[in-house]
Formats: structure tokens, sequence, C-alpha cells
């Protein structure tokens, strides 16, 4: 079934303007130290090669993060020192939530396990 080209335009400019989103919140997080850069990058570079190849080819040709989009991209890779960011940033937040919502035990294990998953599968990641 053919998807009529309007609809084809539609969806196009809606992940160009996700991926410009993405990018915006990417380099706002370069600068604060609460909030990541690469997975914003990394769904930016997403949006970008469903919306405007030659985006992508510009962030996948930047000379600082290239690298590490390209090797996410092609193998799924996660430097160590993003690890640490990342695991680092997951264990702050959760003592953080701790102390600002004092959530009760079963969200509070809730939360722990959640977390801790997740940063079990970011180390899990390949390193390169």
């Amino acid at each position: 079934m053919r998807i009529a080209p309007a609809f084809e335009n539609a969806k196009r400019a809606i992940l160009l303007v996700l991926g410009l989103v993405m990018l915006l919140l990417a380099v706002i997080g370069a600068f604060l130290p609460v909030m990541p850069t690469t997975i914003f990058l990394i769904l930016a570079a997403w949006f970008f090669a469903r919306s405007s190849p030659r985006l992508e080819r510009r962030l996948m040709e930047h000379p600082s993060y290239g690298p590490v989009l390209r090797g996410w991209r092609d193998h799924g890779i996660v430097p160590r020192r993003a690890k640490l960011f990342a695991v680092t940033g997951i264990s702050c937040g959760y003592v953080i939530s701790l102390f600002a919502y004092q959530p009760g035990l079963p969200l509070a294990i809730t939360l722990a396990v959640a977390m801790a998953a997740i940063a079990v599968w970011i180390v899990s990641r390949p390193e390169g």
C-alpha cells in the first residue's frame, strides 16, 4: 500500500522538527552538568536519518561527536567515560529522588530496581 505524498511530507517534517528539538536539548546538555548530551545527539541522528540525510551526515561527520555517534549506530558501542557518567547520573538521580520525594518503601525499591537494570544494560554495552 502506497502512503499518500502529503502524509509522507508531514511525517518527514515532524521527524525533522523532533531532530532539531533533540539537537537543541543536546546543546543545552553540553552546558548544563545535570543534563545529558549524547542521548539527545543519538536521537537527533535517528530523526535526521529519517528526515534530512544532510543533517544526519553533518552530525556523523562532526569531529567531536561523530565518532561516538557512528560507534553507537554501527556497533552499539558506549565509551567507558560515557558509561561512568551515565551510571553516576543514574545514582545521583536516585539519591535526589529519595530526598526530594521521600517515596514509600515499595516505590523506592521499584525505582532502585528499574534504575539498576538500566545501569546494568548501559555497562553491558561494548566499549569498542
